[in-house]
Parts: structure tokens; C-alpha cells; sequence
């Protein structure tokens, strides 16, 4: 059954974005992340256009985290003045982010950017996860402790100035780390459509110390608004958001994560992080591969100018 994607001006099979729909939400249910990292590049690999992809993920990852952050919310598991710290940075990350996108796609390079981000991110992190699920899975099959850093512990960080006491978190913290680590997720989520939870999560457990409580809700918020803003500009100033792919995505998504959810609680902890680094890294390395080989089409058409 095909259907037209009107931005995207392609037809898709609707059952194949469904099927990827519910897949991406079923590794986001079973690891605890947006999936974004992992829903572009499948629509880029079945012929949408990077721009498009990018633009339309945001408002599926927006809807996926909006349902997240209510649950934790009414579990008081969210810090909202680390919320707010993190969003004051991430607003302004994720405007410059899409002005960025904006003037790459003027000048006709966004295609490639969108590849290298992709391959640099995603190889990098995916590499440095799957090495510790690694040496995580040996240390337990040595039966040695796993050495974790312990959350609410001092670094060069909290040497900072300009201090605020996070209440919720129990941390006393300089707001420029907070407001830095949101500017960066803010920029790389709206060049690359990700919502940027699996790079958030860790930064601030082990470099902002937040206790693991409230991590993943608050990291939740940040996500959620961001990528409703990115939603929103790129819809404004590129024209480029995709309702009908967007709805349909969702709609697999919502139940694929349930089922994930429920095989992620039967899996251990640093199994999971191995599946995800590898799958990480896989993601990578199929972008790189796309670089190098050579295309079928050696030429296409397609639109180099910025938005109509």
C-alpha cells in the first residue's frame, strides 16, 4: 500500500514506515532513549531526503517524550530548575542549530553534514559504549565489582562559579556547565534530528554528577522542548516538516515502545549497553559505507537554493 509524503514528494510503502516506526520505538522502549539517532538515518536509507528526515524525526521524538516526561513527572523524578537551566541553554542551541541548517542547505552542503555528523557521533559514541558493556560483561564474569562513579561526588566542575543550588537533585552546581551541555544537545539535535538522550544521560551523571533519580526525566524535558522548538522553526523558516510521515511514524512508534519496555526490564544492564553500542556503531559505519561507494545515480536533481 503506497502513500505520498507531500514534503518529502516521494511515495512509501506505509507498512514499511510502520514496521520502522515500531521497531526504533521498540529499541527506544528497551534502552530508554528518543531513537532519533536511529530513525533518521533508516528514512534517509529508504530514498528521504536528509533535510526532510531531520525535520520531520523532531516532532516524532517531541511526541515520544512528551508521554515520558508526564510518567516522570508524577513520579517526582524531574528537577525543574535544572530543567530550566538546561532549557536556557538548549533553546538557544537548537535556534542556532536550525540557522545553521538553514545556511547549509543554502548552500547546497547540508546532505553531507548531515552524513558526517552522523559518522563522527554515532561511531564515536557507539564505539566507547560497546567497549564498556564490554569490559562491564568481563568484570562480572571475573566476578569483580564494577566500578561505577558515584552521582553527587565532586570534580574540577564544581570548582565553577556562579552556583546554584539544585533542590531536587541535591547538588550544588555553577549553572555554565548546565547551560553548555544544554546549548550543545539543543545544536546537535536540530542539525541531526536526535532528541540526544543517549549522549545527555551520561554527561550528566558522570560529569555533572546529577544522581541517576532524576536524570532521565529531566533529560526528558530538555528533549521535549527542544525538539518542539526545532519542530517548529524548521517548519517556519525550511517548510520542510513532513505531517503525514511524522503521523505515521508515531503511530508505530507508541507500540513498539510498549513491547520494548517489557524486554528491556528482562535484559541486565551492561547486556543492554552493549546491544546499543553495537547497534550505535552498525548505524556508523553504514553512513560511512554510504560515503565512500560509488552511487548508482551519479547525477540527481534536487533543489540546492535555501527554503521557498
Amino acid at each position: 500500500m503506497q502513500l505520498y509524503l507531500p514534503i518529502a514528494d516521494i511515495p512509501v510503502n506505509v507498512f514499511l514506515i510502520l514496521a520502522m516506526g515500531a521497531a526504533v520505538g521498540f529499541v527506544s522502549g528497551m534502552f530508554g532513549i528518543g531513537g532519533g539517532f536511529l530513525m533518521t538515518p533508516l528514512l534517509i536509507f529508504i530514498g528521504i531526503a536528509p533535510s526532510v528526515a531531520v525535520a520531520s524525526v523532531a516532532s516524532h521524538i517531541a511526541a515520544s517524550s512528551f508521554s515520558g516526561a508526564i510518567t516522570y513527572w508524577r513520579r517526582r523524578a524531574i528537577d525543574p530548575a535544572l530543567a530550566l537551566v538546561l532549557l536556557s541553554g538548549g533553546t538557544i542551541g537548537t535556534a542556532l542549530g536550525v540557522w545553521t541548517f538553514t545556511l547549509l542547505r543554502s548552500l547546497g552542503q547540508l546532505d553531507l553534514m548531515i552524513a558526517l555528523s552522523y559518522v563522527v557521533l554515532l561511531t564515536t559514541v557507539g564505539g566507547l559504549m560497546f567497549w564498556e558493556g564490554l569490559r562491564s560483561m568481563l568484570r562480572v564474569r571475573r566476578g569483580m565489582a564494577v566500578s561505577l562513579r558515584r552521582s553527587g561526588s565532586h570534580g574540577w566542575v564544581h570548582g565553577l562559579p556562579f552556583k546554584m543550588r539544585f533542590k531536587r537533585s541535591k547538588i550544588y552546581l555553577s549553572v555554565i556547565p548546565v547551560v553548555g551541555v544544554g546549548l550543545i544537545i539543543g545544536f546537535i539535535g536540530a542539525i541531526m534530528g536526535i532528541g540526544g538522550g543517549f549522549i545527555l544521560v551520561p554527561i550528566m551523571i558522570y560529569f555533572l554528577r546529577v544522581p541517576t533519580s532524576t536524570v532521565i526525566g529531566t533529560s526528558m524535558v530538555l528533549t521535549l522542548v527542544t525538539m518542539v522548538f526545532a519542530t517548529l522553526l524548521h517548519a517556519a523558516t525550511n517548510h520542510l516538516v513532513d505531517a503525514v510521515l511524522a503521523l505515521v511514524l508515531m503511530t508505530g512508534g507508541v507500540t513498539g515502545a510498549q513491547f520494548g519496555a517489557r524486554a528491556g526490564q528482562k535484559i541486565r544492564g551492561e547486556h543492554l549497553r552493549l546491544l546499543l553500542g553495537l547497534l550505535i556503531l552498525a548505524v556508523g559505519i553504514r553512513f560511512a559505507y554510504e560515503l565512500v561507494i560509488r552511487p548508482d545515480d551519479l547525477f540527481t536533481i534536487r533543489e540546492a537554493g535555501g527554503a521557498a
